[in-house]
């Protein structure tokens, strides 16, 4: 038998059917929009003297008859249904520290000049070794606002060790030791998935370089919390909820104690199952900050950035691209300053990357070229 799809409702053709004395493959229509097998109604007692008397409209209709009004049917354009909102069970934003990763990831790409070495080495599912070797200079500003490339060359060794909780908890410990002396360490406990602490901590010669923050997250159904706690009498607040399933809404607080100095700001965030995000900052501090990303295809992304500081009465914006591709991945941005900036990571074989660095200020003439290895994942 072969059916035809109507509205929801199935035709059922019985071709080759034996009932006489009707011929096979009719169809009984009854009112406007059911169909039902002529052999259908016999055997739930229906007598053909009484199939006139059904109900009008009530004919026979051949197989083509009644797949010309079924294609008609189906054409026929459904009224659309506006989904209704459920309020209390709106999804849970991203934190408010990355309000904008979208963008970064294709904006703010780890130029570097020179060369890089990394390599990492697993030990177990959850311990492992990194070690990374750096050969290039550093920008130093001058007396005379000029730019001075002091060279320099480092070796730095990592620890981490990285575990997961029954019910996904992140519980990992990250450090950092630099040959110059520098000390750099990471810490993250998951209480539960409502709670958690972090906790990073860098260490160096000069004092001023020595800082601590302490941050406690707290997360609920549709929203997201942080408190901050730092060195220099630091004090931060911060807070995200979700108003729509697709715009979160919040703010933050900041207080610094050793300057005396205190800031507030209110962001906004729109994203998009189809991935195009929109993000809006304004602080009291005197900066504004618009971003957008519109990701093109599953390999393409575009983003810009509009940063306005009134206080400098200074503005810049910046066009960004992330490209994906089979073996590689590419990302680089171009600014309204003159700032061109290319940043490729081509996967050579499993575990190993080779990178190439770009950067060209063309108004203070200031030219940053790097490549590098990187081997582990």
């Amino acid at each position: 038998p072969r059916t035809i799809p109507l509205r929801g409702v199935t035709i059922s053709c019985a071709s080759g059917s034996s009932h006489k004395p009707f011929r096979s493959g009719f169809l009984v229509r009854v009112r406007a929009c059911v169909c039902v097998c002529v052999c259908d109604l016999i055997k739930m007692g229906v007598s053909p003297s009484h199939m006139s008397t059904m109900g009008s409209p009530v004919g026979f209709l051949s197989c083509e008859e009644a797949e010309a009004e079924a294609g008609a049917t189906i054409a026929t354009p459904a009224v659309p249904t506006t989904a209704i909102v459920d309020y209390m069970e709106l999804p849970r934003p991203v934190k408010y520290e990355e309000l904008q990763k979208e963008a970064m990831m294709s904006l703010k790409p780890e130029c570097f000049e020179g060369f890089r070495f990394d390599f990492m080495k697993h030990l177990n599912q959850k311990f492992s070794l990194s070690h990374s070797v750096y050969m290039g200079s550093v920008d130093v500003p001058s007396q005379s606002g000029q730019t001075v490339k002091v060279p320099v060359g480092t070796y730095e060794f990592g620890a981490n060790l990285i575990t997961q909780g029954d019910k996904g908890e992140q519980r990992w410990l990250i450090g950092r030791m630099l040959s110059d002396g520098r000390m750099s360490g990471r810490c993250r406990y998951d209480v539960s998935d409502a709670l958690s602490f972090k906790l990073q901590a860098q260490l160096a010669q000069e004092a001023m370089y020595s800082q601590i923050m302490a941050d406690v997250d707290l997360q609920g159904t549709d929203w997201n919390a942080q408190v901050k706690l730092g060195n220099n009498e630091f004090y931060g607040v911060n807070y995200l909820q979700s108003v729509t399933p697709t715009l979160a809404m919040g703010g933050e607080a900041f207080w610094l104690g050793s300057q005396r100095k205190s800031g507030v700001g209110f962001a906004a965030r729109h994203s998009e199952s189809a991935g195009h995000v929109a993000t809006c900052q304004v602080a009291t501090t005197g900066l504004l900050s618009l971003t957008y990303v519109h990701k093109a295809s599953e390999k393409a992304a575009l983003a810009s950035d509009f940063m306005w500081n009134w206080n400098a009465r200074e503005a810049t914006a910046t066009f960004g691209y992330d490209y994906m591709l089979r073996q590689c991945r590419l990302r680089g941005r171009v600014d309204t300053n003159g700032v061109v900036a290319c940043f490729l990571e081509e996967k050579l074989n499993v575990g190993v990357t080779f990178l190439l660095s770009a950067e060209l200020d063309h108004s203070s003439k200031n030219y940053k070229f790097g490549f590098g290895m990187s081997i582990g994942e």
